[in-house]
């Protein structure tokens, strides 16, 4: 009788996942990948509904090129994967992931898991921005890509990041009335780092490109701006920033978009087992991983922004890297010239991103700033004054403070709030962000939408499913 072969599990279909499906397939391994969306690309590369009627030069840009041949990889081995799209793994314990998809709650056992879980917009709450019409930036894509409408007329966009620049030129590509841009970023900020973003090439000339794009069209672009507050009575009306001067405008707008970049998802990374670090740059516990993406015990491979934000093109880099480090484990033959090269690439990339952090830093001070009434939690509805009134208790970290206040308790799981509650809470005791820790990871890691007694029930009958 032959030894089984090892069961893979690849969750995420966008660029990294369809890389590392690709690379597994072509040396002869069937994985399984799961994907929450229904169409594979992830966020950065998401595919409109079928029948869409938008060309991918309006909805990618520049990336039109590079999101169709991620596109079409995933398609090219569709039958050769188990693929199944529209699936969400809420919970990975003992070797099995615990799914919700479109046949109910499932179970999926696997010998080794590559976690190609992206990222999601990193927010820093402020006054008003729980009003309807406020959305966040990569909410924003959704809208347009997804469902082909704006989330407003006229809209405004605020924070910082390469988001906030494309996200604003695909809304006015696709007709939409852009107020402005706000950003929270100044040029003196990149002075400094010019060398590193060099390494960037044509990614970084593109991205000037979007940069100077608004003013040729008319957008006006305030730059070193500090959020006010959003207002509206029942919605959003208009939006209200300092200059650098410290002067305060108002510009009137139905939709907000407001992002500080993305932060990766390592929820799943964390239950899996990984060991967590704190990434001083990017503020984020991240999972622990070698440069190939190993990250524990051979049954844990990590790829694309899940393993720390660097974007697409490294996300496909980081993809292909993970999936040859497990081939190179499991005793199949590999390329050492092709991991050498991938390797190569992926340094540049990361100076470039490093430089780019630097260039356009997300302002997490701001969170330690915020007025007491500020809502944090939107799901608890906890404010910033709420928190700090929590020391009183003497929360030495933020599970206690968690416990004590209920922030971070809601449907997000602290997703959305527990980064600006570690500011806040951080703030209160006088010390650095990493010395209150982290939210730990709870399954599920995301919203089910099923009574807690109909799951227990489906998970009872679905134990002995596996692959």
């Amino acid at each position: 009788m032959s030894e089984r072969a090892p069961a893979v599990l690849i969750v995420g279909a966008g660029p990294a996942g369809t890389r590392a499906a690709e690379t597994l397939v072509a040396h002869g391994v069937r994985p399984v990948v799961v994907d929450e969306g229904l169409r594979s690309g992830g966020q950065i590369y998401r595919q409109p509904p079928e029948g869409f009627s938008r060309p991918a030069s309006a909805l990618y840009g520049f990336e039109a090129r590079k999101a169709e041949a991620v596109h079409a990889a995933l398609a090219a081995v569709r039958e050769s994967i188990d693929y199944r799209p529209g699936t969400l793994v809420w919970n990975v314990e003992g070797g099995v992931a615990q799914t919700l998809g479109p046949e109910g709650v499932g179970r999926i056992a696997f010998d080794s898991l590559i976690l190609a879980t992206g990222a999601m917009d990193r927010v820093i709450p402020f006054p008003g921005w729980t009003l309807p019409g406020a959305f966040t930036m990569g909410g924003a894509q959704v809208a347009l890509k997804a469902q082909g409408c704006a989330i407003g007329e006229p809209v405004v966009f605020m924070g910082t990041g390469p988001l906030l620049y494309l996200v604003a030129y695909q809304y006015a590509h696709a007709g939409a009335r852009v107020a402005a841009i706000l950003d929270t970023s100044s040029a003196a900020d990149a002075l400094p780092v010019l060398p590193g973003l060099l390494w960037g090439g044509r990614t970084f000339a593109k991205g000037l490109w979007y940069m100077t794009w608004p003013r040729t069209a008319g957008i006006p672009v305030r730059r070193g701006i500090v959020p006010v507050a959003a207002e509206g009575e029942g919605a959003l009306e208009a939006v209200r920033y300092r200059d650098r001067r410290g002067r305060e405008h108002r510009v009137a707008c139905t939709g907000l978009g407001i992002g500080y970049g993305v932060k990766s998802e390592v929820q799943l990374a964390e239950l899996a087992g990984c060991e967590m670090a704190f990434d001083p740059l990017a503020q984020q516990w991240l999972p622990e991983a070698d440069g190939d993406g190993r990250a524990r015990d051979g049954a844990v491979y990590l790829a694309g922004d899940g393993a720390g934000v660097a974007g697409a093109d490294a996300a496909e880099l980081r993809g292909r890297l993970a999936a040859l480090a497990w081939l190179a484990d499991h005793g199949i033959a590999v390329d050492r010239g092709e991991r050498a090269r991938l390797r190569a690439k992926l340094r540049r990339i990361m100076r470039f991103r490093d430089a780019l952090e630097r260039a356009l830093p997300v302002p997490f001070h701001l969170a330690r700033a915020l007025p007491d009434e500020t809502v944090i939690c939107r799901c608890e509805v906890i404010t910033a004054g709420e928190i700090r009134q929590g020391r009183a208790l003497d929360p030495a970290e933020l599970n206690r403070a968690k416990a004590y206040t209920r922030v971070g308790m809601g449907r997000c799981q602290g997703r959305v709030c527990g980064p600006a509650a570690a500011q806040i809470l951080a703030d209160a005791r006088g010390c650095d962000v990493a010395e209150v820790g982290r939210l730990r990871g709870q399954a599920p890691v995301k919203p089910l939408g099923i009574r807690a007694g109909a799951l227990a029930a489906v998970e009872d009958n679905s134990r002995a499913a596996s692959i």
